[in-house]
């Protein structure tokens, strides 16, 4: 009996319990309800935080986008970073909005190219002296993929150095510009044999014939694999500079024959070529390339290509007695062609000595010096905008070349020559600006070269 009621009371406490959670729960629930949909619909915290879409790829449905579609406002979808292929699209005009000009720091890595752990010490070092933008020219330390994986060096950056990189320099404000070689300078492709038909020589593999069956399609393979991996790069740079041997293959002499040996239509044909499928690759994107294949070529010959309208042209001298007249000339010209602006390039290690050990400073200060005085004359030029310098970083002159100096012994040069840029002059206040970055002394009489 006493068993009996030992169940009774059990279950009438039961009852009791399922009672007061009948009674009581819709008003947590509600309670509950209204918290989570505070937190989906954003509230005042998540509305004003800028989230990125997740990357699905597959075309996989966003299971947290599925879940609340009919419980959120409806948000406009974002367009695709990159377009495919195949999309026709009008090619967009570089967008000309003012903006200061960029102090870029060039880090050439076909040769000794920095580990990721070096540039997490060097980056913030950069923006503290005034660069607040970096070059990237790959080379082979891209880590292509599918059949241009052979493209790739066996020290090449992995997709996941590669994220690393493009966080490090939005942590430190460095506006992350990426280089690939379209048309001289593309030993690292052609060494291959699976491209030696792609030469422009035979027996050289600088540069690709650009009317070579394939030779367009492994480029826009290229740039493809390598914009995907930066689709929020508002630059990129597509290089074209010393094409050496251009006119040699069988294919140019034929072209040159029926087009009255047109040379500079010839070069333009193919980098206008390149121009049309990075606009159409990414709506927005705004290109350059090296100056020196144009400065042969006439104004109206390049207005005609309409390259002015894809690119623009970054002008390059390294030596110390630059001839600031002759650059005046280059800007000149191509501000009769068209161009809305134009970059420079200096050097601050690697342009003293294809085989250089250590960087003489003083040499690169005086190109420091000179390009202060192209930059201080170009209010001008009434329709040509000054858009950013590079202070480009040999590490060789060419993919088979000897190393220059390494990077490292080239920081205390590259600390005078952004100081000269930030300050106008290497005066006392920038001299003791370095010094005091660099935790040494700065002797210019004892770096002459």
């Amino acid at each position: 009996m006493s068993n009996q009621k030992f169940m009774r009371m059990i279950i009438g406490c039961l009852v009791i319990v399922a009672m007061v959670k009948y009674f009581f729960s819709p008003s947590s629930n509600k309670e509950t309800s209204h918290k989570t949909h505070q937190i989906i619909q954003g509230d005042k915290f998540w509305a004003n935080q800028r989230i990125p879409q997740l990357n699905l790829v597959h075309s996989q449905e966003d299971p947290v986008k599925k879940e609340h579609t009919d419980n959120t406002e409806a948000q406009p979808e974002k367009k695709e970073t990159i377009q495919s292929n195949q999309e026709e699209s009008e090619p967009k005009i570089p967008d000309d909005s003012p903006t200061d000009p960029l102090k870029i720091v060039h880090f050439d890595l076909k040769g000794a190219a920095p580990k990721v752990k070096y540039l997490e010490q060097i980056f913030p070092l950069l923006s503290s002296l005034g660069a607040n933008g970096i070059l990237l020219e790959y080379e082979d330390m891209f880590p292509y993929e599918g059949e241009l994986s052979i493209l790739k060096s066996s020290f090449a950056y992995s997709p996941e150095d590669i994220e690393e990189i493009k966080s490090l320099a939005k942590r430190h404000k460095l506006e992350l510009i990426p280089l690939v070689q379209v048309f001289g300078h593309m030993e690292f492709v052609l060494k291959h044999e699976k491209y030696f038909k792609l030469r422009e020589v035979e027996t050289f593999p600088n540069s690709l014939n650009s009317l070579a069956q394939g030779g367009m399609g492994l480029v826009q393979d290229m740039l493809t694999q390598v914009m995907k991996k930066h689709p929020e790069a508002k630059w990129f740079h597509i290089g074209a500079d010393e094409v050496h041997g251009l006119g040699e293959s069988e294919d140019s002499k034929r072209w040159l024959e029926a087009n009255s040996g047109d040379m500079g239509k010839l070069f333009l044909n193919h980098v206008t070529a390149v121009g049309r499928f990075m606009t159409k690759l990414k709506r927005g994107i705004k290109l350059i390339l090296w100056d020196d294949m144009l400065r042969k070529v006439s104004s109206d010959t390049i207005k005609e290509s309409g390259l002015q309208d894809l690119a623009l042209p970054m002008i390059w001298k390294y030596i110390p007695n630059m001839d600031v007249k002759e650059i005046g000339s280059y800007i000149y010209k191509y501000e009769q062609a068209g161009f809305k602006g134009v970059w420079f390039a200096s050097a601050f290690k690697g342009a003293s000595g294809i085989d250089q050990k250590w960087t003489p400073i003083n040499h690169h200060l005086k190109n420091h010096l000179q390009w202060q005085k192209v930059i201080t004359s170009m209010p001008q030029y009434k329709s040509v905008r000054f858009r950013g310098i590079a202070l480009t970083g040999w590490q060789r002159y060419e993919h088979h070349t000897v190393l220059c100096e390494l990077l490292p012994v080239a920081i205390p040069s590259l600390a005078v020559c952004l100081q000269t840029l930030k300050y106008g002059s290497f005066d006392a206040k920038a001299q003791s600006e370095a010094q005091r970055f660099l935790g040494c002394q700065i002797e210019l009489s004892k770096n002459e070269w």
